[in-house]
């Protein structure tokens, strides 16, 4: 059985602020400890489970270089570093039979919910085929596309829900519980990973169906600034939509959609003078 597991950083037990996950804020050390630690709970249960696993990781926070891959179980491989094709979800293929999400958080506009936010701070919204959608959403339905169901999630329990509306048989672990943007009641950490263990050994052994988005997609994505839009509208296809903050695209299928969104976050960082 080959998995996928995708580790961003908000969702994880304790953490509740940007000073936690920014790698140029006091407390980020911290939170890769935390980060790592989480992911590797994960892989002993889906070890416990199926001992013949080949489990890849995804690390899929911001720069993608959180994972402390010294701490890492020796069993398995991890993707670190960007650009890269597919980002949160590098290593995803046809040969995909589960992915798992660990760390991850709710859309933008979701509230209360820890950092929510959706790829980036640029972004206000995402529709596939007008479904709002956040990575959660985003990752899903490109695991789907590959014939991959989404095992497991572990959130704040705003991000768990999510998931469950897109796929009620997947295993959710909400590590806490969302009192704000930054803040929450937090399960302790032992706690949490004990948890994670037994419900990645149990995501492994469960039928599970994939999120489904069948092509053609009708994508809108709402940014912060116009600006934005001006650059996002240089891609072949991308569209203006009535109003200065929506770019609009139709897509062959959820792969192109997913690219089309990566290409407007990374316009959305780049510098205007």
């Amino acid at each position: 059985m080959r998995i996928l597991i995708s580790a961003d950083m908000e969702g994880v037990s304790g953490i509740v602020h940007v000073a936690e996950t920014n790698p140029e804020r006091y407390d980020y050390e911290r939170g890769r400890v935390l980060m790592t630690a989480e992911v590797n709970a994960v892989i002993e249960g889906v070890f416990d489970a199926e001992p013949e696993a080949d489990v890849l990781v995804a690390d899929a926070h911001g720069t993608f270089r959180n994972l402390l891959p010294e701490e890492l179980d020796e069993r398995v491989r991890v993707v670190r570093g960007r650009p890269r094709p597919l980002g949160m979800m590098a290593g995803l293929d046809g040969r995909t039979d589960r992915v798992m999400f660990v760390g991850y958080h709710a859309r933008a506009g979701t509230g209360p919910a820890v950092l929510a936010h959706t790829m980036s701070d640029a972004v206000l919204s995402v529709r596939l085929n007008g479904r709002t959608v956040g990575e959660i959403g985003l990752n899903a339905a490109l695991a789907g596309h590959h014939g991959a169901p989404v095992a497991l999630i572990a959130g704040d329990d705003v991000a768990c829900a999510e998931l469950a509306d897109l796929s009620p048989e997947s295993v959710t672990v909400p590590v806490k519980e969302a009192v704000g943007q930054i803040a929450a009641v937090t399960t302790h950490p032992a706690v949490t990973r004990r948890r994670l263990r037994e419900a990645a050994a149990s995501a492994v052994r469960k039928r599970i169906a994939p999120v489904v988005m069948d092509g053609p997609v009708a994508l809108e994505v709402d940014v912060m600034g116009p600006a934005v839009v001006d650059l996002a509208t240089l891609i072949p296809g991308a569209r203006r939509a009535p109003g200065a903050r929506t770019v609009t695209f139709a897509a062959r299928d959820l792969a192109e959609a997913y690219q089309v969104v990566a290409l407007i976050v990374a316009l959305g960082q780049v510098p205007l003078r």
